[in-house]
């Protein structure tokens, strides 16, 4: 054997000795990927690397010549079980080595039946939920031939204007890794069945960090910051045994994403020993000419090859670049083989070479009732009561007389929300069908804005008329689908067009008002919270929006979501999230002063000399984890097993829980911690456990979180360690209430 071929044969027998969850490469499988290689040519092996769209090489007979020649190894954006089948049927049998195809989709949350956006599924806490959620998005999605999905999307953000929010788990990193590695099981599910699709976690890494919430715009996270909150939910889906990773857009502290070797070969594969398959953003690797890192194509291809991207998604810097840059000497032709050699393992670690590929799952599943069900589940715990004055909520179904007026009450397209390739509006049930199906004549439907943005008045008069006519006001407000998702950034996030116009004149009614507000993001909704009675928050919520909000406002069920991510009063308050750092100058409720009460003529220098606005003052609107519902919960005997735990014992911390109100629901109870003192400064408070539980009135659970010494670590720029001293512990219903304890870490 060859210098090479040894060289080649060490690399494979590392990757396999590493420790992975998933990738359980046998020594078989390595063997068969390093027999295949070796029996591959050079444009056999680009092709490999190549994903490609639907058309890429012309008509339907010039595609299949290009798979039986080699030239492609994934498609994207290809519909069509009968097609796709006969694609991988030409690529199994009919291609010199019958290397099969990975046909990738974007199915996000939810193939046709649609579930809540993302955020929106954050906000139920509930990761076993998301994962079957997940899992019926993949039964779906492989139904029709797809075995490749490019999610979940696990980017932590601070930021509510980028239009991505709507994609990730919101803000923090502990919750966004729990969220993270449910929906890797939920769309892998058991590898070897056929309802098995692979997923890929993406934004590798710090996308959410864009600067203003701009998409595709650059990011600047200390090393610090990178590993103690972005890393973390992308370390936690590769210990799940995640795929694939995606790297993103943006440049990273200079360095483009898809051309920077610390996240993709030091942290990725050296550190985390991760084996598995990195696929560039669509167009990422030619954009790194636009980001001024590539002089031009082929340095671009060559910067993203020896970083470590082994696909290139859509564009064609690989495949027009890699044999020149091999033959200039600028790369190995061992490099090429180990990105092929990822690729391939993902491909047998998902069977392809075995399934059939005529034996798609019955498309009966699609939209089936059990499905529909979960989707209505899913967005009834999905959706966040912010507001209930004197229990206006929920709505007796014997009411006289309900006015249902806004643009978002008959919106079939936008409630399903960013995102939704395959979805159909037509499948959904609006809020107005299903009130309207249990209210019938009682319900006056009037729209009043045609749409979010609608700046007409001319249907404000009828809506008041219906209104002044009504026991009640039922306002679906919010954002159009289209104005949040990729390259939807906004600067200003309050509701769209003339609706709080619309909401002040129904207010002047002196009519109950409900707010029922659909969106892509935590909207800035202060003014509108004032004027109403009572307000819930829907996210988009999918294909059974209407009926699942029909079982809040009914009071079928109580509301039992949190929020994932800070309500800010407005954008100016960006970034607010609740582990912020302390400053050396923290302000209390005291210290704040508001602009309008400064004097005119003042002539002090400051204002008390606190980190705060004298605008916003130094609360958000609503804080992370916040959630109502129809009952109430006290929290008391806060008990933890020791004031002082040393490195190798685990602290237990509990508190008892006590539903005091008149409805059965459920509790999101939150623990956090503080370490006071570190080498580095530390967060005034980080989630470390959740648990939901459903209490009957009067009913009395004890609640238990363990802490153990590892749950402490963080990384202080030179090493990850635990260091002791003192800790505050809460738990509570929220970020900023709950019962406090401490202990010391010896």
């Amino acid at each position: 054997m060859t210098a090479r071929g040894l060289l080649f044969v060490f690399i494979l027998v590392f990757f396999a000795s590493c420790s992975n969850k998933t990738f359980i490469n046998q020594e078989g499988n390595e063997q068969k990927i390093h027999q295949l290689i070796s029996q591959m040519t050079l444009d056999e092996k680009i092709g490999q690397v190549q994903q490609v769209t639907d058309g890429f090489f012309g008509n339907e007979e010039e595609t299949k010549q290009a798979i039986r020649d080699g030239k492609v190894g994934s498609f994207l954006n290809i519909t069509g079980p009968e097609r796709i089948a006969e694609l991988q049927r030409v690529a199994l049998e009919e291609s010199k080595h019958g290397i099969p195809l990975l046909f990738g989709r974007d199915v996000i949350h939810g193939y046709r039946t649609i579930f809540p956006i993302p955020l929106g599924m954050a906000s139920s806490w509930e990761p076993d939920l998301l994962e079957k959620a997940m899992r019926v998005s993949a039964v779906e999605a492989s139904s029709m031939g797809i075995n490749w999905t490019f999610a979940p999307m696990m980017d932590v953000t601070w930021d509510p204007r980028w239009g991505r929010i709507a994609e990730s788990c919101g803000e923090d990193p502990y919750l966004a890794s729990q969220m993270a590695v449910a929906m890797v099981k939920g769309f892998q599910g058991d590898l070897n069945d056929p309802t098995s699709v692979a997923a890929c976690a993406k934004h590798f890494v710090g996308y959410g960090m864009s600067e203003a919430g701009r998409d595709y715009n650059t990011t600047y996270i200390p090393e610090t910051l990178l590993r103690n909150v972005h890393l973390r939910p992308f370390e936690a889906a590769k210990n799940a045994g995640v795929l694939t990773f995606m790297s993103a857009f943006n440049d990273l502290n200079g360095v483009p994403t898809s051309g920077n070797e610390f996240t993709l070969k030091h942290i990725l594969r050296d550190e985390w020993k991760y084996n598995g398959m990195v696929v560039s953003d669509w167009g990422s690797i030619g954009e790194m000419i636009n980001h001024g890192f590539a002089a031009n194509r082929k340095d671009a291809a060559e910067i993203a090859v020896k970083a470590g991207v082994d696909m290139e998604m859509a564009t064609t810097c690989y495949t027009d670049n890699l044999k020149s840059l091999l033959e200039e000497g600028r790369i190995s032709e061992e490099l090429i083989n180990e990105h092929v050699a990822n690729i391939l393992r993902v491909k047998m670690e998902m069977g392809l070479f075995e399934k059939p590929y005529n034996q798609m799952v019955s498309t009966d599943t699609i939209l089936s009732a059990s499905h529909l069900e979960l989707s209505r589940e899913t967005a009834r715990k999905s959706m966040v009561l912010l507001k209930n004055t004197n229990k206006t909520l929920p709505l007796s179904k014997n009411i006289r007389s309900l006015a249902l007026i806004g643009p978002l009450a008959d919106a079939a397209r936008d409630q399903l929300g960013t995102w939704i390739f395959d979805g159909n509006e037509d499948d959904s049930t609006t809020p107005k069908q299903a009130i309207g199906s249990i209210l019938g004549t009682r319900m006056n439907y009037v729209a009043g804005l045609e749409y979010s943005r609608d700046k007409s008045t001319k249907g404000f008069e009828k809506a008041v008329s219906a209104a002044k006519k009504s026991d009640a006001i039922l306002f679906f407000a919010g954002e159009e689908a289209i104005l949040s998702g990729e390259a939807n950034a906004r600067g200003i996030i309050d509701l769209p067009g003339i609706q709080t116009e619309l909401i002040t004149e129904l207010k002047k009614t002196g009519k109950p008002l409900i707010l029922v507000v659909m969106a892509g993001r935590p909207l800035a909704i202060g003014a509108e919270m004032e004027m109403a009675d009572a307000v819930l928050y829907a996210w988009h919520p999918g294909t059974m929006a209407g009926p699942a909000v029909c079982d809040l406002l009914f009071g079928d069920f109580s509301p039992s979501g949190k929020l994932p991510v800070t309500f800010v009063k407005g954008a100016g308050q960006i970034p607010f999230y609740y582990y912020r750092k302390n400053t050396g100058r923290p302000a209390t409720s005291e210290d704040v002063v508001s602009i309008d009460d400064i004097p005119r003529n003042s002539k002090q220098l400051s204002l008390g000399f606190k980190s705060m606005h004298i605008d916003y003052g130094i609360t958000p609107l609503l804080p992370f984890g916040y959630g109502l519902g129809y009952t109430e919960f006290s929290y008391d005997n806060l008990a933890l097993s020791s004031s002082e735990i040393s490195q190798d014992e685990t602290l237990t911390v509990s508190a008892r829980i006590k539903n005091t109100g008149n409805y059965t629901a459920g509790e999101i109870v939150q623990f956090y911690i503080r370490d006071k003192v570190g080498s580095i400064t530390r967060p005034i408070k980080e989630l470390k456990g959740f648990q939901k539980i459903e209490l009957n009135p009067g009913d009395t659970k004890t609640v238990s979180f363990e802490l153990k010494a590892s749950d402490l670590q963080f990384f202080n720029g030179r090493d990850y360690l635990v260091e002791p001293g003192d800790f505050d512990v809460w738990i509570g219903p929220n970020s900023e209430e709950g019962l406090k304890g401490a202990f010391v870490l010896k």
